[in-house]
């Protein structure tokens, strides 16, 4: 789940280099390694060097060789006395690395890149570990792609425990959004709901407020069923918990869960297996690759409400209590 990005170290490049020849489209990536005293041409075929990008002396025939980008300055050094136990390169890299070398957590934004790093003896950065989760290379230095999992709600806590140990947090958004949430509970409006549906992305908040809609048509018909039974909001509200739509909806959750740790897992462990599924569902699923494949997915996912509301509504997969007393 980790993939050693594109890094610069002192006296040699390390990781995911895009080779480049002369007007031909970049060639899979490969290790490239540049001598501290390689002098790299100001032009490029007649074009002027791309900013942040150095490149390596050309060939006898004038073709260039490679194309370094760099991840974080060359002047960067870890912290000796925070150093960690010793690490391989896992995987990803064009050319396999066996040295060891001792790990570094950065935590600062000074100077790079907060995250993990491989350095050698003196301290010198030579790989830079770029995480499965919320991690920014999707490309591993072999050409492969990597897939990373994003979790916004993960990101805006770090953000938060960050701020509060660097004392950088901007206490006056903080503030403000203090003074909305009490208004919004003043007049009726759960504080909580409103602020998940600020910050999760519109793909995550759509199906919340989907999933409520069907709730709010089951208490509907639940708050008929009860209706001559004279109950109090609180016995009412006790009762729909216990619907089997809520059952239902909970499995839903339980289910999704564990999708996405088997998903993780299939894709972590058995990444070429999982290339071939994904490369056969490109060509054969239009469920998941095409120009219909966001309105064809949108089928189960309707398949998936529907059974929630009938189920909710006791229709099917009814309790067998409910059966006896119909």
């Amino acid at each position: 789940m980790e993939e050693f990005g594109r890094i610069l170290a002192s006296g040699q490049v390390r990781g995911n280099q895009a080779t480049a020849r002369r007007r031909a489209a970049p060639a899979p990536a490969e290790l490239a390694k540049v001598r501290d005293d390689a002098e790299a041409p100001a032009r490029v075929d007649g074009e002027p060097r791309a900013a942040g990008l150095d490149v390596a002396p050309a060939d006898d025939s004038g073709k260039v060789v490679h194309k370094v980008e760099r991840n974080f300055p060359a002047t960067l050094r870890a912290d000796m006395s925070n150093l960690g136990p010793p690490e391989k390169p896992k995987a990803g890299l064009a050319v396999p690395d066996t040295n060891e070398y001792a790990t570094w957590h950065k935590i600062s934004e000074k100077d790079g890149p907060p995250g993990k790093y491989l350095v050698n003896a003196q301290g010198v950065p030579v790989y830079y570990v770029d995480p499965g989760i919320n991690g920014t290379h999707r490309v591993a230095p072999d050409g492969s792609s990597v897939t990373k999992y994003d979790a916004p709600k993960a990101t805006l806590m770090s953000y938060i425990i960050k701020g509060i140990l660097n004392q950088q947090l901007p206490w006056g958004l903080v503030l403000l959004g203090v003074m909305i949430a009490i208004v919004l509970e003043m007049s009726g409006i759960p504080s909580l709901a409103f602020a998940v549906g600020v910050y999760l992305p519109l793909s995550s908040s759509s199906p919340i407020f989907l999933g409520g809609m069907i709730r709010w048509l089951v208490d509907k018909y639940l708050r008929r069923k009860f209706a001559n039974k004279e109950l109090t909001e609180e016995e009412f509200v006790a009762e729909t918990d216990k619907s089997p739509g809520v059952l239902m909806a909970s499995g839903y959750i339980a289910g999704g869960a564990l999708a996405a740790v088997f998903i993780a897992f299939f894709a972590g462990l058995l990444k070429e297996r999982s290339d071939q599924v994904e490369l056969w569902s490109r060509a054969h699923n239009p469920f998941f690759n095409g120009g219909w494949a966001d309105l064809l997915s949108l089928i189960p996912f309707a398949v998936l409400m529907i059974i929630l509301y009938l189920v909710g509504r006791e229709v099917i997969l009814a309790p067998r209590r409910t059966r006896t007393e119909r």
